[in-house]
């Protein structure tokens, strides 16, 4: 769940960090760590060891962050193809979820932001990097890990007509008919990073990645496989004899793989691939220290200056727990981070929420701001609320009811007017304003109706039947 805070205006529970995607013509609405276990189904389902997609789902969680509203303009943050990164919702096996939730927030973090983690499926035993982006972490090297299994060659030819017309549907240039190809420029690890496509009156000169796109959207991605090929023609026929597949920038899924079947961990492999940035949950790779109390543990990187939030953490659960009758559970974990920009960073939140909780887990922005604003107290009591609710409330049990819930519960409601469907969205501050408002509001009157005790006792029941199927969602007016 997520608080929500501004000057002189009560703070409210927001939802945990969500992502839009793209799936099947429709925008879909995502927890975050579950997009990062779609995406190792569907970019590693052939991983076989544990580390290596540990290291994916760290790469992969970490470009979403760098890449995060790429599509913002059509309304969702990525789509479901390699221009951003591949889901797969129906193939996540109890491995991946492993792997994602075992690395849940970590990052890889350059300069205070989250790095560009590019992969791909095969380095073809050396590393390729973009001439026109400087960046320090993906550099050219060898590959070992990567030739320790088979050598992944392949073959692929094709007459005239066939990259013609593909260079054509991809709208790029072309000699109506090829009658040579010449590589013209290679990179520094050998790929062809530019072609002549010599036809009787004109040539035309294309990129190499831009050649194996197009070929690819249209013959299918295993045909010209990498830019890492040799070409020889002959009796109508272009030959490419190659070896890797895909750019070959960042890390190389079959070095991954290979390095975590040797016994690397996923830092070695994230280290290996991407030298220089930091691993961690901050943008800043600072050590946190932890301090304990009676039932709650605190992560800080000033233990002197937060200490005394365990004193009033501990006095806030006890009023958790008189408002709702529930124990607290063990592992209740509390994060402040230093500044604003590390929290934003480490959770993906805009800076009107104030707090993140995830299970037991509560991220909180710099106590000192939290103080000046004067919503400490009732931000702790807010997020404490929702780990006691959560351990109670049954699968599926709408989202509105629980923000509202906890809202009421810490003496936090509203009035005023909303959708609830906007609980969840995160553009838009008022909207969410709203929203959350209209659930407090509808949790009070349902309270009013069938007695405080009975609507907390539904975290554990469910919805009754009429309240699940009211046609605008809203309490029934009690008669008078």
């Amino acid at each position: 769940m997520r608080y929500l805070i501004a000057a002189l205006l009560v703070p409210l529970a927001m939802h945990a960090a969500t992502v839009r995607v793209r799936l099947d013509q429709k925008t879909v609405e995502m927890d975050y760590e579950q997009y990062v276990t779609a995406i190792l189904a569907g970019e590693s389902s052939t991983f076989q060891s544990l580390e290596a997609l540990k290291a994916m789902a760290v790469a992969a969680r970490t470009y979403a962050a760098h890449r995060r509203g790429r599509h913002a303009a059509a309304g969702y943050d990525f789509c479901n193809t390699t221009h951003c990164q591949h889901l797969d919702l129906a193939g996540i096996t109890a491995k991946m979820r492993e792997a994602a939730e075992s690395t849940t927030g970590e990052l890889l973090w350059f300069e205070g932001k989250p790095a560009l983690t590019t992969y791909s499926k095969d380095c073809g035993g050396k590393t390729e990097i973009w001439t026109d982006q400087s960046i320090p972490y993906l550099r050219i090297h060898d590959d070992p890990y990567c030739l320790r299994a088979a050598p992944s060659l392949w073959r692929w030819e094709a007459v005239s007509g066939q990259i013609t017309e593909a260079l054509r549907l991809a709208g790029l240039a072309a000699p109506s008919i090829i009658q040579a190809i010449e590589v013209t420029r290679r990179s520094s690890s050998g790929r062809a990073s530019e072609l002549v496509l010599r036809g009787e009156n004109e040539s035309v000169r294309i990129a190499g990645s831009s050649l194996r796109f197009a070929v690819g959207r249209m013959h299918g991605f295993s045909s010209l496989r990498s830019e890492q090929f040799r070409l020889t023609s002959g009796n109508g026929k272009f030959v490419f004899e190659g070896r890797g597949a895909g750019h070959g920038v960042g890390m190389c899924q079959r070095g991954a793989e290979q390095m975590g079947l040797v016994k690397k961990t996923y830092q070695d492999i994230l280290a290996y691939y991407y030298a220089g940035t930091i691993l961690g949950l901050n943008a800043k790779g600072i050590r946190w220290s932890k301090i304990n109390s009676e039932r709650i543990a605190l992560m800080t990187t000033q233990p002197q200056q937060d200490g005394m939030l365990l004193a009033l953490a501990e006095k806030q659960l006890d009023a958790a727990i008189s408002a709702t009758g529930f124990s607290a559970p063990r592992g209740i974990n509390i994060r402040a981070y230093p500044d604003l920009d590390t929290f934003r960073n480490a959770t993906g939140e805009p800076g009107w929420v104030s707090a993140q909780t995830s299970g037991s887990q509560i991220d909180l922005q710099p106590i000192t701001i939290l103080q000046s604003r004067g919503v400490l107290p009732s931000t702790l009591r807010h997020e404490l609320l929702h780990v006691l609710i959560e351990t109670q409330a049954q699968p599926g049990l709408p989202v509105w009811f629980r923000e509202g819930l906890a809202a009421v519960l810490s003496e936090s409601g509203m009035t005023g007017t909303g959708v609830a469907s906007e609980v969840r969205q995160r553009t838009s501050e008022v909207q969410a304003r709203q929203a959350y408002a209209d659930a407090s509001k509808r949790v009070t009157g349902l309270m009013n109706h069938y007695g405080r005790a009975a609507v907390i006792g539904w975290l554990r029941s469910g919805l009754p039947r009429e309240v699940m199927n009211a046609t605008n969602s809203r309490p029934p007016v009690k008669a008078k």
